[in-house]
This record gives structure tokens, C-alpha cells and sequence, in this order.
């Protein structure tokens, strides 16, 4: 998500907001899941691949599927995030939740996820992790080493954010 759709998010009319990955890897009707885990008290309902692997109707390659779970573990030192799956493009968000994340948001690419989490977990919010059907797209690229340095970058940068107080406070549209 780049920093001008955090607006976007915001401009939403609903009081429930979802987004998922263009090629719908996870098929829109599991979004009835998402709703369910906000109506049942949580803030952000995230989509898991992992919760129960045996939704997933195509897996990752398996090189894939190792680079996720270094990056889940790194996740969990770095930033304490306790979840299986952070990086499952498929999550809704209450308006209230909304409100208070997206205009704190400062990552862009593949680390926007991760510190949307921490975010919440910052501010309190209630995080309900929700297993959902998903399916490889095989025509997504990851490049471990390019991407993966990326990804380990932003990792600190949210960590670093975190600490010098830059979450404190919304940008400005």
C-alpha cells in the first residue's frame, strides 16, 4: 500500500473497511469471515494462510513458504507481533481502527502489513487472526534477496519509528 492509499482507506464510507490482493488470492466471499471476527468485538480482522494450512488450495513454492516463516520469526523478535501470518493480503479494519492506523502509516511495499499490526497493538486494538481459504498466484515475484533485504529494512524502520515516538501522532492528508 503506498502512502496515498492510507487516504483512500480513509475515504472509505462504510463503518467496516476491507482490503485484499488484486488477484484475490483469498476469494472474496471469505471476507464474510473478516466481518464476523469485527461483529464479534475485534478491531482488525486479519486473513491467516496459516491458522489452517489446509484451506490453502495451492501453496507457496516451498523457498516461498521458508522466506515467510524466517520473516514471521524476525517479525516476532523485532516487532512482537504474535500472529501466523501477517503478510496474507486480506484484512478489514472497524472505522474506529481505521482512524487511528491508517494516518499513522509511513511504510510503503511489503512492510506496510506488519506495521499496521504493530499499530495496533500499539494503540490497543483488538487483532483477531482468522483462518480464510487462500491460492498461490503463481504470477507473483519475490526476489529473497532484493526484496528480503527490503522487507528486514522496514522491519527496523517501524521498529525504529516505534521507539523515537513518530507513530504518536497522525500525518496530515
Amino acid at each position: 500500500m503506498k502512502r496515498r492509499d492510507w487516504a483512500h482507506m480513509l475515504h472509505a464510507r462504510g463503518q467496516v473497511l476491507l482490503f485484499t490482493d488484486a488477484d484475490l488470492s483469498s476469494p472474496i466471499e471469505e471476507s464474510e469471515k473478516l466481518f464476523a471476527a469485527l461483529a464479534a468485538g475485534a478491531d482488525v480482522a486479519i486473513g491467516s494462510r496459516w491458522v489452517q494450512a489446509e484451506l490453502q488450495s495451492q501453496r507457496q513454492p516451498l523457498h516461498r513458504q521458508l522466506f515467510g516463516r524466517v520473516f514471521n520469526l524476525l517479525l516476532r523478535i523485532t516487532l512482537g507481533l504474535k500472529f501466523k501470518d501477517t503478510q496474507c493480503g486480506f484484512k478489514a479494519f472497524s472505522r474506529k481502527a481505521a482512524e487511528t492506523l491508517f494516518p499513522r502509516q509511513r511504510i510503503e511495499r511489503w512492510g506496510f502489513d506488519p506495521e499496521l499490526l504493530f499499530l495496533a497493538d500499539r494503540f490497543g486494538l483488538k487483532v483477531t487472526e482468522v483462518p480464510v481459504a487462500w491460492a498461490h498466484s503463481p504470477g507473483t515475484r519475490i526476489s529473497p534477496l532484493t526484496d528480503g533485504t527490503k522487507m528486514f529494512v522496514e522491519m527496523l524502520r517501524i521498529r525504529w519509528y516505534g521507539i523515537a515516538g513518530k507513530y504518536n501522532s497522525a500525518r496530515q492528508t
